[in-house]
Parts: structure tokens; C-alpha cells; sequence
């Protein structure tokens, strides 16, 4: 039976993302709360469904608002009825479009978001490699010095120039982004050349499970060919091996962005894990 979720299925759902984490294969965007507490009052803002049978709940689907439109949270499903379960949480969704990632390796979620109406958009490939592999190489160049602060306009130029997958940064006030980097969890390294921003990483730490993420890497066109790709990587190793818990950090890059690719191959990563992200129009009949 398919139902909304209960405050009474959090211990279900739980060990059904619990099940999720113990294979790779499996991940799909599902809820960040992994506390009973947190679990029911993330839920409690989105749209959640379950498949529940006498066992107890076998699947887990949502929707939450993204981007111009809504992500799937799952479907997460140990036997439940994942076709059905995505149908059924598709009309909710109000014509806007919808979002999904899996893992490469989800076939049963990747099949039945095809037979959804989902198409793929591009597949991102994440890599990751040991601090100390990284570390020795974290100085600046000669005739350049390293900050780690950018003002807005010079943050989003640069931003614009390299790449605009992150588009929706380029629109942030003033208060957004200073809210941004004063997390405790962000971190900015940026290349200087005088007053000239050449490059910037930006990271974010995740203790919990030993790693940071470069969740941005840019370095201006006119200033590519000249290893300040492979310097911002080892600056954010740097910046990443203060945190005592910290041994590993993570890279990532589309399926198009072959120098990327061939940045991080150089700079000693190696892949890990691989998520195609799925998008399905709002005007497709559910």
C-alpha cells in the first residue's frame, strides 16, 4: 500500500537509507538526516511517500523544491513497488520539472526513471586522492600570492568565465554569499596575481566520513596551460588537511569536461563513484 509517510515509519525509513549506504550501487539523492529526529522534520517540509506491506515500509520516494522545479528523493526500495511509487509521487509534482540522480551502477532506479518520462542529462564523475599525496605541491607561484577571500564581483566574474554549471550563484545578493563562506564547512582558496583573481577552489568539509569535496575549481581562460589548476588542487588539500579528521579529498566533473578530467588524472585522483542525473520535463503526462 502506498501512503504518505508516518512519524511512525521514521524507524523504517531510516534503516531502508541505512540499507542504501551499505552499497554504492544503490545511492540515488535521498534525505541528508540520518537522526529519527531530523529524519521526520525534513519530511515534514517535502511531499514523502511509502510502500508499506506487513514487513513494514519496503520504499521511500519524495519530492522537494530544486532549482526551477523539484528533486526526487529516491525511489529507495527494498522490495517495494518502485514503478508504481514514482507514478504516484510524479502527480504531485504541478508541472514543474523534475530532477533525479542515481548511481551509474542503480539499474532499477535508472529503469524505472526511464519508463517515468526521465531522460538523462550527463553523468558526473567523482575522483578522490589522500592529502599527503597532494600536499607537498601547496605553495603559490612565483609572482602570485594566495587569498582566501574574493569580493563578490570578482568571485562571480571569474565564476562566469570558467563555467556556468552553478548559474544560479551568479544571482546570489550580496547576503547569500557572505552567508555562504561564513559556514564552518566552506573554505575558499584563491590564486592572486596583484589585485587579479587568476584562479579559486572552494571546498566543503565532510568530517564524518573523513573527506572534503572541491566543490569548484576555476582558473580564468587566459590563464590556463600553466599548472594553476594542479596548485589550486594542492592548496585545497592544504586548506583541508587542517581539519584534523580530514584525509581525503574529492573532486568531480561531467562527462564533458575532459580538461577537467585530465586535471584531476594528473593531480593523482582517482575515480570513485559515478551519478547520472535525470531530469523530467512538467509538461510530460504522468
Amino acid at each position: 500500500m502506498i501512503r504518505p509517510m508516518l512519524a511512525t515509519d521514521v524507524p523504517d525509513v531510516l534503516a531502508l537509507l541505512s540499507w542504501m549506504d551499505d552499497a554504492p550501487e544503490r545511492e540515488v539523492f535521498s534525505p541528508d538526516a540520518r537522526d529519527p529526529r531530523e529524519l521526520q522534520t525534513e519530511c515534514e517540509d517535502n511531499l514523502c511517500l511509502v510502500d508499506v506491506e506487513d514487513e513494514g515500509v519496503l520504499a521511500y520516494c519524495a519530492l522537494s523544491p530544486f532549482r526551477d522545479g523539484l528533486v526526487l528523493e529516491g525511489p529507495i526500495s527494498d522490495g517495494g513497488h518502485v514503478h508504481t511509487l514514482l507514478r504516484r509521487a510524479l502527480t504531485h509534482s504541478d508541472g514543474l520539472p523534475v530532477y533525479a540522480f542515481a548511481a551509474r551502477d542503480n539499474l532499477p532506479v535508472r529503469e524505472a526513471l526511464d519508463t517515468a518520462g526521465f531522460g538523462a542529462m550527463h553523468t558526473t564523475d567523482f575522483y578522490s586522492a589522500p592529502l599527503e599525496r597532494l600536499t607537498p605541491h601547496a605553495c603559490a607561484p612565483a609572482g602570485t600570492r594566495i587569498a582566501r577571500k574574493l569580493p563578490l564581483g570578482a568571485y562571480r566574474e571569474l565564476f562566469k568565465s570558467s563555467e556556468d554549471a552553478w548559474a544560479g550563484r551568479l544571482n546570489w545578493t550580496p547576503e547569500q554569499f557572505d552567508e555562504h563562506f561564513a559556514r564552518d564547512d566552506v573554505r575558499l582558496v584563491a590564486l592572486m596575481r596583484g589585485e587579479q583573481p587568476l584562479g579559486f577552489a572552494e571546498l566543503e568539509f565532510c568530517p564524518e566520513e573523513a573527506r572534503a569535496d572541491v566543490t569548484y575549481v576555476a582558473v580564468h581562460p587566459a590563464e590556463r596551460g600553466q599548472g594553476y589548476g594542479q596548485k589550486l588542487l594542492a592548496l585545497a588539500a592544504a586548506e583541508a588537511d587542517t581539519h584534523p579528521e580530514v584525509r581525503t579529498l574529492r573532486v568531480r566533473a561531467h562527462d564533458h569536461m575532459k580538461p577537467a578530467r585530465a586535471l584531476y588524472s594528473r593531480a593523482g585522483f582517482t575515480h570513485c563513484r559515478s551519478i547520472v542525473t535525470y531530469m523530467r520535463d512538467g509538461d510530460e503526462d504522468v
